[in-house]
């Protein structure tokens, strides 16, 4: 918890260090805090549960959300598996995310149940690093799977600054069939729209109950300016908290930046209370 409030990290990266390109790691040093790297993870470049588990609890954080993600092209491979050994370390704290890559998985829907069964709290789409379109064909039968088992979608929704970023694939727009043609499925817009897409992650999550914008990425003191067109506490209702971590100055700062911005009942449900209810089995607290 943090000043009372709990706290959940909807947005965390801890891969295999020797899987990624090296603009990854440029980006974690450039943006995040320092020494980080050589703290959590060991000299073989993996990362080390018990340090990443101690360093989370210090900033107030009940539960992580975990990513991995396929897109050889741009960041490189981070195997569902590779998270694994962190969620069985604790697995009250921290909890996997499943990735799926249309170029890469086939059958898409058998290897999004193989991550499911594995104990993923929701999918994650990256369709920015990944070269592919959230409304392609070829990803509904994975939808189909979310919605049939109460899981929600996490969509990269925003700018990348990475080499071989296909920028324009993160327009929200593109969701608009999927929230109509899946009705029961949460959609999460990881990084708000950042870059030229807010207003339209905006009103798309105010239309929507079931769209929600993840916060990942944006540094705090500048929401009000990306969101200025709209009532900041009407919009916070829909706003989900995350990182982006280890890309991030500090979790804790972070969370009591964005709960300034709010009256407190609206900052619980952004920093835990959403979180909770959109994300399959998470429990802050308990």
């Amino acid at each position: 918890m943090i000043d009372g409030m709990p706290l959940i990290d909807a947005h965390v990266h801890v891969p295999l260090l020797g899987t990624l390109k090296p603009a990854w790691l440029r980006w974690a040093r450039d943006f995040g805090e320092q020494g980080v790297l050589e703290d959590v993870w060991d000299s073989a470049g993996r990362p080390r549960p018990d340090r990443l588990d101690e360093l989370f609890a210090a900033q107030g954080v009940d539960v992580a959300l975990l990513f991995c993600e396929y897109s050889p092209k741009a960041t490189g491979t981070q195997a569902f598996e590779d998270l694994l050994p962190i969620v069985e370390h604790n697995p009250a704290r921290f909890r996997p995310v499943a990735n799926v890559n249309p170029h890469l998985h086939f059958p898409l829907a058998d290897e999004l149940r193989r991550q499911l069964d594995l104990g993923a709290a929701a999918l994650k789409l990256h369709p920015v690093h990944g070269g592919f379109r959230c409304d392609d064909a070829a990803l509904y039968p994975a939808y189909h799977v979310l919605e049939e088992r109460g899981v929600p979608l996490v969509v990269h929704c925003g700018t990348s600054s990475f080499p071989g970023a296909a920028n324009e694939n993160a327009d929200p727009g593109f969701l608009i069939p999927v929230i109509r043609d899946f009705p029961g499925l949460d959609v999460v817009l990881a990084h708000g729209g950042r870059g030229w897409w807010y207003d339209a992650a905006a009103f798309l999550a105010l239309s929507h109950d079931t769209v929600w914008l993840e916060l990942s990425g944006l540094p705090p003191k500048r929401l009000p300016e990306y969101y200025a067109k709209y009532d900041l506490t009407r919009l916070g209702r829909k706003w989900i908290f995350g990182t982006d971590w280890p890309g991030v100055p500090g979790t804790a700062v972070n969370a009591r930046a964005v709960a300034g911005l709010l009256p407190e009942e609206v900052a619980r449900a952004v920093l835990a209370g959403n979180a909770a209810k959109v994300y399959a089995g998470l429990r802050p607290g308990e």
